[in-house]
């Protein structure tokens, strides 16, 4: 079940591979999270050393589960996957020339996960051609439809 999208990584990159990452949050965080109360649209993953980082991902705090603790709605998260899949992501991060970003929160029998992309970044061209690649199938599927 989703719970955030970031639909514009898709606008802005190639999506490559895709990750699944567990997050280190907190009580307050989880609380605000299923209550939907979270957002993409900003936030970028980092690699520090051997750990993967989510920045800039906004959860506002919900004013009865925050009430004793002073809550930072876009703190660094640190993300959970296993040690191959971050010495391949550092490979291509620092050689290839790859990005991470963050594509989907979702949960996952119970549990709150990050989906990231490993990506190119699309150029202006590339961004008109998807653009006119989507509004061609849209008009082929309206002519089907209006031939049926």
């Amino acid at each position: 079940m989703s719970i955030a999208d970031n639909k514009k990584a898709f606008h802005d990159y190639f999506i490559e591979e895709r990750y699944e990452a567990g997050l280190v949050l907190e009580g307050w965080e989880v609380k605000a999270i299923r209550a939907g109360r979270t957002q993409l649209k900003e936030a970028y993953v980092v690699l520090m050393g051997e750990e993967v980082w989510v920045i800039g991902m906004h959860v506002s705090p919900l004013p009865t589960a925050s009430t004793h603790v002073k809550p930072d709605p876009t703190r660094s998260r640190k993300l959970l996957l296993k040690g191959e899949e971050i010495r391949k992501l550092i490979g291509a991060v620092e050689r290839a020339g790859y990005t991470l970003v963050p594509l989907n929160l979702h949960f996952t029998r119970g549990r709150i996960k990050l989906e990231i992309g490993l990506a190119k970044g699309k150029k202006q061209f590339d961004k008109r051609e998807t653009e006119k690649k989507r509004d061609w199938d849209r008009e082929k599927a309206r002519l089907m439809r209006d031939k049926v």
